[in-house]
C-alpha cells in the first residue's frame, strides 16, 4: 500500500481512480438534480405567495374604491334632493315677491341649482361607469386569486412530496458520495471539487463523446483520444479543464471496490 494514502483510501490503479472519479461524477450529479428539482419550486412557491398576496391588496384597493364611488353617487343623489327641494321652495317664493328684482333673484338662484342638478346627474354617471369598471376588475382579480391559489396549493403539495420522496434518496446518495470520497486520493478529490465548483454545469469529470469532450464539446486530437482510452494517466480538457474518460469506462466497473460492500 501506498505509504501517502489516507486512512480509508484505497490504493489504486490509475483505471480505478478514474472509475472511481466517474462513479463519484455520476452520484453528485444525480444529488445536483434532486436539488435543482426542489431549488426551483420553493421560489415558485414564493412568486405565487407574492403575486397572491399582490393581488389581494389590489382587491382590497379596488373594494375601497368601489365603497367611495358608492359613497359619492349617494351623496350626489342626496344634492340632486337637496337642489330639487330649493327649486320647489324658490317657485312658492316666487308667488309671493314684492318686485321684479326679488323675481329675477329667485329666477337666478332655481337655474343655479338646475345646473347643480345637471352636474350631479353626470358626476352620477362618471362614477356608476368607474364603479362598473372597478367592479369587473374586481371580479377578474379574484379568479385569478383562486386559480392561482390552486396553483399555490398544487406547488406546495408537489414541494412536500418531493423533499419527502427524496429525503431518504438524497441521504443514501450523500452515504455513497461520503464512501467513494474516501477511496480517492485527497489532491485528485481537491481537484475534482475545485473543477466542479467552477463548471456552469457541475461536472468535473466527462467522457469523451464522438472524438469530443462531453463538457465543452471541443474536438480531442486522435492521440489524446489514444491515451485516455488507454487508462494510464489521468487526463484533463485542454479547453476547459474537465477529467477526461472513455465513454466505456464503466463496463467493467466489477474492478472498482464495490462500495456497498464496505
Amino acid at each position: 500500500m501506498n505509504p501517502n494514502t489516507r486512512p480509508g483510501e484505497i490504493d489504486m490503479t490509475v483505471e480505478e481512480k478514474l472509475k472511481a472519479l466517474y462513479e463519484l461524477q455520476s452520484v453528485v450529479s444525480e444529488i445536483d438534480k434532486i436539488k435543482t428539482l426542489r431549488g426551483e419550486l420553493p421560489l415558485e412557491v414564493e412568486d405565487l405567495e407574492d403575486e397572491l398576496a399582490g393581488l389581494e391588496t389590489r382587491i382590497t384597493k379596488y373594494k375601497d374604491e368601489v365603497k367611495n364611488l358608492d359613497t359619492a353617487v349617494a351623496n350626489k343623489k342626496n344634492a340632486i334632493k337637496d337642489s330639487q327641494e330649493l327649486i320647489k321652495k324658490y317657485t312658492e317664493q316666487q308667488n309671493n315677491v314684492r318686485n321684479n328684482r326679488e323675481f329675477d333673484s329667485l329666477s337666478k338662484e332655481m337655474e343655479f341649482q338646475t345646473l347643480e342638478i345637471e352636474l350631479a346627474e353626470k358626476r352620477i354617471k362618471e362614477f356608476s361607469a368607474d364603479n362598473k369598471i372597478k367592479s369587473q376588475q374586481i371580479k377578474e382579480a379574484k379568479l385569478r386569486f383562486d386559480d392561482r391559489s390552486i396553483d399555490l396549493k398544487n406547488k406546495r403539495k408537489e414541494l412536500e412530496d418531493i423533499s419527502s420522496e427524496t429525503a431518504v434518496e438524497e441521504e443514501l446518495l450523500a452515504k455513497k458520495v461520503s464512501k467513494i470520497e474516501k477511496t480517492v486520493e485527497e489532491r485528485l478529490l481537491t481537484a475534482f471539487k475545485r473543477i466542479r465548483s467552477n463548471a456552469r454545469n457541475g461536472l468535473a469529470v466527462v467522457s469523451v463523446q464522438r472524438d469530443a469532450c462531453g463538457g465543452c464539446f471541443n474536438k480531442i486530437p486522435p492521440q489524446r483520444h489514444l491515451d485516455i482510452s488507454s487508462r494510464k494517466k489521468i487526463i484533463v480538457c485542454e479547453y476547459c479543464g474537465r477529467i477526461l474518460v472513455d465513454k466505456d469506462i464503466l463496463t467493467s466497473l466489477e474492478d472498482l471496490v464495490t462500495l456497498d460492500q464496505e
